[in-house]
Formats: structure tokens, sequence, C-alpha cells
């Protein structure tokens, strides 16, 4: 299953970054354009379902970015380090797909296999930074108790 699903992960990174790059294009159509032929219908599921959750979701999700990382906007961040990021804010904040750590890790991974050589260090900080405000923030608001 992990390996299934970082399969998964890998294509949807590779969409995602389509969209972000051609951001008119229609959702549907680029999910058309990827070659899923020879992939397991798990993987397939899985990535389509990350690719939507995420297309549809983004403007809320760069909207946690503006919130929590002064001085950078999702706009000025690398293509594939804010589709990362934003895999791992829905898939581990957002929806709650998978544990928060993991998200990250897998995050991470991505980058450094698609990324710039400074990607994995860059998204493991903005997503560690990310999960420890919204950590604070739920902590002071159930008293202190949580």
């Amino acid at each position: 299953m992990p390996q299934r699903r970082r399969r998964a992960r890998e294509i949807a990174l590779q969409i995602l970054y389509s969209l972000d790059l051609c951001p008119d294009r229609d959702l549907q159509e680029a999910l058309a354009l990827f070659p899923f032929e020879g992939e397991e219908e798990e993987v397939v599921l899985y990535a389509r379902n990350l690719v939507s959750g995420v297309w549809q979701r983004r403007f809320d999700i760069d909207d946690l970015l503006r919130t929590y990382l002064m001085g950078w906007r999702p706009e000025r961040l690398v293509s594939v380090d804010r589709t990362a990021v934003r895999m791992a804010l829905y898939e581990g904040v957002v929806e709650k797909l998978t544990p928060v750590a993991v998200a990250i890790s897998e995050a991470v991974e991505l980058v450094k296999r698609f990324g710039t050589k400074d990607s994995g260090r860059f998204v493991n900080g903005v997503l560690g930074r990310i999960v420890r405000e919204l950590d604070k923030e739920s902590t002071l608001g159930d008293g202190g108790q949580g």
C-alpha cells in the first residue's frame, strides 16, 4: 500500500504541476492527458482523488501558506515545491487522509526527486512551520489541554 500511495503522489504531482503551469486547462482534460495505462486501479484512483481535491482546494491551501509564511506568497514558490506543499497540506491537514508526518515526508521525497537541490530542505521547513503553528493554535484553542 505505501508504494502504491507513493506512486499515486508522483502521478498527482505531475498532473498538478501541469495544471499549475497552465491554470486555464480544464481539470478533466489534464487528467485525461496523463498516460495511466499500466497503472494499478488503486494508484489511479488515489492519484485522481489527490489531483481533484488539491486543485479544488488550492485557494484555501494557499491562504494557509499566506497566513503562516510571512514574506512568502505561494506565487513566489517554485512550482514543484508549491505543488508538493499543496498536496501535503491537503492530504495531511485539510482532508486528513494520512498522518501529517507522512504527508510531509512524502512531499520532501517528491521534491528531492522532481525539484531543485534545495527543494527538500525548503519544503520540509515550510510544512514544519505551518504544522507547528497550527498545533500551537489548536493547543491554545482547547485551553492548553490537548
